[in-house]
């Protein structure tokens, strides 16, 4: 038996020439107040089109932000002006990068069960993407964050930041 992880089944949804595959989230442990959510998205078309921002049921916020790190500081920011799919491109929403940001989280994710989110184009509009919860535990792309403490700088601000939130991004 072939052991396959549950993001590999998820669904692509379709609008214009866009193309999101791979829509997921990861789990959020109880009292999470933020989570992240990853895809890739495709630009089938001859006109580059820009993600301008969205919106979950399951979330008061939702923002499009960009993570990096910088020795032993993750720096994380909001893209306000969005971020462009260029014409004939793709673009990877992912841990440790790029990412739609889910803030003041209304409930837990749950592995396993499906998440609904909105993801807003300026030219193609909107589109509902379902999103396949996966467990917290798993690869990420920038390494393991549950052994210590780092330091967060998001926007202006600074926060100190555990598992249970550094995790989910």
């Amino acid at each position: 038996m072939l052991l396959v992880p549950p993001a590999a089944f998820s669904e692509d949804f379709t609008i214009g020439k866009l193309t999101i595959a791979n829509p997921h989230t990861r789990a959020t442990p109880p009292g999470a107040r933020t989570a992240a959510g990853y895809a890739i998205i495709r630009n089938n078309g001859d006109t580059a089109d820009r993600l301008t921002g969205g919106s979950a049921g399951f979330a008061e916020i939702t923002e499009i932000h960009e993570m990096s790190m910088h020795g032993d500081v993750m720096k994380m920011r909001q893209l306000e002006d969005g971020l462009e799919i260029p014409a004939g491109g793709e673009v990877t929403l992912k841990s440790g990068g790029l990412h739609m940001m889910y803030m003041q989280l209304k409930k837990q994710l749950i592995p396993g069960e499906q998440a609904t989110a909105t993801f807003t184009f300026e030219h193609a509009g909107e589109v509902q993407v379902k999103m396949d919860i996966v467990p917290i535990s798993g690869n990420h792309a920038h390494g393991s964050m549950n052994q210590k403490k780092k330091e967060m700088k998001h926007g202006e601000s600074t926060m100190k930041s555990d598992h249970s939130t550094a995790s989910n991004q």
